[in-house]
C-alpha cells in the first residue's frame, strides 16, 4: 500500500510541478493552464499514452484534471463504439457526469463562500 501512495505522491507531485513551472514562466490565466492539462490527457489518451501513467501511479494520474481528459476520451471511444457519431457526445459525458457534477457543486459552494479575484500580473 504504501509503494502505491509514494507512486501516487510522485505523479501528482510531477504535476503539480507543471503547473506551477507553467504558473511562473508564462502569462497564462489558471483557467488557460487547467484547459492546457485537461486537452493534454485527452490527446495522450488518444494515442493510448495515459493510460499506462494511470495503471502505474493511479491516483497521481486519474485524480488530476488531466486524468479528466482521459477519461472523456475513454467515453467518448466506447460511446463512439456503441452508437456512433451521437454516442461519442453521451459516452463522454456519462463518464465524466460524476467529475462534472462534483465540480459545479463545489464551484457554487466557493463562490457562495469565498470572494473571487483575479491574478495580478
Amino acid at each position: 500500500m504504501w509503494l502505491n501512495v509514494l507512486k501516487a505522491f510522485l505523479m501528482g507531485g510531477v504535476i503539480c510541478t507543471l503547473g506551477q513551472i507553467l504558473i511562473n514562466l508564462t502569462h497564462l490565466t489558471n483557467g488557460k493552464i487547467l484547459v492546457t492539462f485537461l486537452v493534454a490527457g485527452a490527446v495522450l489518451q488518444a494515442f493510448n499514452l495515459y493510460q499506462p501513467l494511470i495503471d502505474m501511479f493511479g491516483a497521481g494520474a486519474s485524480v488530476p484534471i488531466s486524468g479528466f481528459g482521459c477519461s472523456l476520451v475513454n467515453g467518448a471511444v466506447e460511446g463512439a463504439k456503441a452508437e456512433g457519431l451521437l454516442g461519442a457526445i453521451k459516452g463522454g459525458l456519462e463518464a465524466t457526469a460524476p467529475g462534472i457534477a462534483t465540480a459545479v457543486i463545489f464551484g457554487y459552494i466557493n463562490a457562495v463562500l469565498f470572494k473571487p479575484r483575479t491574478k495580478k500580473k
